[in-house]
């Protein structure tokens, strides 16, 4: 889920929540045709429980939070659009959770109108029906029609209207808002390879977003390994640098790059670095900062060496012959191309990334990688003892090439946590990419998948099937060390919590305010144990008591964490709030969130397989 915010800093804002619900793969996830039939987009088929506890979660939070809008997703949920599920929208968003904003369709993700309008649906995006044909929509002069003749009726409307409006008259958007910005119209031309007359110029809102996001991205890179602290390079810097890999340079072809628009996915340009993903997740930059030009300029002020190498297809076949004297250090840089309505196909980085690494680490015995990707890759290299410093830095933005300099000598001490679990193969992975072929392909019904994992996603599949992962989910090391003290404490060992009646209808933002009320607190301390300042994420994951809870019930759920800054030998107190949601899961024959009687243990670290604090409490029948 992804929050977009629209508006500015000096006026009110609608944050839009997205994509609700089960948007969890891009190929097939609208309507679409196959060889000349019209085939049906995929449909994610989830059960009631993990709905609930998994995919309608993070919204719950949004709701609370106040979110205006919630987007409704291109695929079918349990055989129905999203965007037409009156059971998502209607039942389990607007009633249970209580939202009181306006639901929207993605882009041409509406896919009738007064079907989808009394399932919940209130505004119809961009209006049309498809990309190709700007006269016709479900919406428009079809929800006149439908009042009329009954299909729709004028409370729902009204209700529509509400929606829409309360939001924007909240917010005071009827009051001195900021105009359109003149260069959108345009913009969405060249994205679209359309033509436009006019070619006005953007308005300038960056203010201080270079040296903000130069930080930010710094501090979010996520150290994955250090052998003998090679990191940071400090005074005396190695006196020759060697930087290798086409994700090192600066771009070739332009500033932005957002594939072919079809379902086969490329790797993006081939030389030039990556700093931000394609589709809506993508921008135009004003600028990029390479990796290389920051150390070419790094080695201005040092006065050291810098030999390269960007052609990843000269690495792969081993060809070093321009590379002299042999570096003291290696950066490699990877990357991995991602955008919106494809697949990757493969958790390794583009590009022979795994003959690149290999290759260089045989000429260097302390070499450094880099990757900039969307998600996870998976690391067949990383156990080579002359790759001794992993850095995952994913999609940094137009000062990557600043902020990864900023970590590889020592002025910005990484703090980024994995928010995923790296496997040491892709078949680790419980879930997989469903692309059909053959006859299969045009048959609607074909394009599903069964959500069979229930709640066993990511670390929890991973402890459940005691597999071991290359790193786990919550992993990032530091330039300095943290301790817990040496106990946790809780701010009660016994609770006695009487259950929610069956289908409790009393609902605010966010769902019944019941479930959002503290019922237990936990508390530690951090220390760092280290010679310079840095933060740590300190994690809280729940351990249900087994036996009364429902079978699939993971042993350990993340239910809070903390990041927290430290000097050298300081030390904080973090205290971890336990809501009722937090120790429920859902009951579907009640329809209601149910709180397990007996012993909780609450577990306290610095990874999902990092957790040396532990204390119990007991929750009474």
């Amino acid at each position: 889920m992804d929050l977009t915010i629209r508006g500015n800093q000096d006026a009110g804002v609608q944050v839009s929540a997205k994509h609700y619900v089960g948007n969890e793969q891009e190929t097939q996830r609208s309507n679409s045709v196959h060889d000349g039939t019209p085939v049906e987009g995929i449909s994610s088929n989830i059960d009631d429980r993990a709905m609930h506890e998994l995919y309608v979660w993070p919204f719950a939070h949004a709701v609370r939070a106040g979110a205006a809008s919630v987007m409704c997703s291109y695929n079918r949920l349990n055989f129905t659009y999203a965007c037409e599920n009156s059971r998502a929208l209607n039942e389990i968003l607007k009633q249970e959770l209580g939202f009181e904003g306006y639901v929207v369709s993605d882009w041409f993700a509406t896919h009738s109108g007064a079907k989808a309008i009394t399932a919940g649906l209130d505004m119809n995006m961009p209006g049309p029906i498809d990309q190709t044909d700007f006269s016709r929509s479900y919406f428009g002069d079809n929800v006149t029609a439908a009042v009329k003749d009954g299909s729709v009726s004028e409370s729902r409307l009204n209700d529509m209207v509400r929606r829409i409006l309360t939001p924007y008259f909240y917010l005071g958007q009827d009051k001195d808002y900021p105009s359109v910005d003149p260069s959108t119209s345009a913009v969405m031309a060249k994205t679209y390879n359309a033509y436009w007359p006019i070619n006005p110029q953007g308005r300038d809102v960056r203010g201080d977003h270079a040296r903000f996001i130069r930080q930010k991205a710094a501090e979010a890179t996520v150290l994955l390994k250090n052998t003998n602290s090679i990191l940071p390079l400090k005074a005396p810097v190695p006196s020759v640098i060697g930087v290798f890999g086409n994700d090192a340079a600066d771009l070739t072809q332009g500033l932005v790059y957002d594939g072919p628009q079809s379902e086969n996915p490329d790797f993006g340009y081939d030389i030039g670095t990556l700093v931000i993903g394609g589709g809506s997740g993508g921008g135009r930059n004003s600028y990029i900062v390479s990796p290389l030009e920051a150390i070419k300029a790094r080695a201005r002020e040092n006065n050291f060496r810098v030999q390269y190498i960007l052609d990843n297809a000269v690495l792969a076949r081993n060809d070093f012959s321009g590379i002299y004297p042999t570096p003291d250090v290696c950066l490699v840089f990877l990357k991995t191309w991602a955008r919106e309505g494809v697949d990757r196909l493969s958790f390794e980085a583009d590009y022979n990334s795994t003959e690149v690494v290999n290759n260089v680490a045989g000429q260097c015995n302390q070499t450094v990688v880099i990757t900039h990707s969307g998600g996870i890759n998976t690391m067949p290299w990383a156990n080579n003892p002359n790759v001794t410093a992993i850095l995952a830095a994913h999609y940094p933005g137009q000062e990557t090439g600043n902020s990864i300099a900023d970590v590889i000598f020592g002025d910005v001490n990484p703090s980024g946590r994995l928010p995923y679990t790296i496997a040491k193969k892709g078949e680790d992975y419980n879930t997989g990419l469903l692309n059909l072929t053959g006859p299969s392909r045009t048959d609607s019904s074909a394009w599903k998948v069964d959500f069979e994992e229930g709640l066993f996603i990511d670390y929890r599949y991973f402890e459940e099937k005691d597999i071991e992962p290359r790193y786990e989910f919550g992993y990032g090391l530091s330039y300095t060390t943290f301790a817990l003290s040496k106990k946790a404490s809780l701010s009660t060992k016994k609770l006695n919590i009487p259950q929610l009646p069956p289908k409790s209808t009393h609902s605010a933002p966010g769902g019944n305010p019941a479930l959002w009320k503290e019922v237990i607190g936990a508390t530690t301390s951090v220390k760092n144990t280290g010679s310079i300042s840095g933060a740590t994420v300190v994690q809280l994951y729940l351990a249900f008591p087994q036996e009364s809870v429902p079978t699939g019930t993971p042993k350990r759920v993340l239910r809070g964490f903390e990041k927290v800054s430290l000097r050298a030998g300081e030390s904080k107190v973090v205290r971890f709030p336990l809501t009722r949601r937090d120790l429920s899961y859902w009951d579907v024959v009640a329809q209601e969130w149910r709180v397990p009687r007996g012993e909780f243990t609450v577990h306290i670290g610095f990874s999902s397989r990092d957790l040396p604090q532990e204390v119990g409490f007991q929750v009474a029948g």
